[in-house]
């Protein structure tokens, strides 16, 4: 499956658990939610996935915790708020440029529809 494939298929589980569920519930609801909706589409992922950190390519003892890993590359994290913020998305980018992995999704249950932002980091 090609890499935008990828997140499509991720926000479509996504839309799929806010469609059902609407807003108004806890985080971890919509990763319950969310688990069950990206096991029946068959996407690969592991939930609440433990992220080697690395400084000038050594590890780090430190690590991050994603809310779910899809396809072992796309760091997906998951809001309730209404509206996603800066610290939102430094969180995702502090994934990404910390661990090696190029690609991540912020997911936002918090508002009437779903909102979701895509980053994907140039290597270099």
């Amino acid at each position: 499956m090609a890499r935008d494939e990828q997140t499509y298929a991720i926000v479509g589980a996504a839309m799929a658990v806010h469609g059902e569920l609407g807003a108004g519930f806890l985080e971890s609801v919509y990763q319950d939610a969310l688990e069950i909706e990206l096991t029946q589409r068959q996407i690969p992922f592991r939930r609440e996935a433990t992220l080697q950190v690395f400084y000038r390519g050594r590890p780090l003892p430190s690590r991050y915790r994603a809310d779910f890993l899809c396809y072992e590359q796309l760091v997906v994290e998951l809001k309730v708020s209404r509206g996603t913020g800066d610290a939102d998305m430094a969180q995702v980018l502090h994934y990404l440029k910390s661990t090696g992995l190029k690609r991540g999704l912020l997911l936002n249950f918090g508002r009437e529809s779903l909102q979701f932002r895509r980053f994907v980091l140039n290597p270099g």
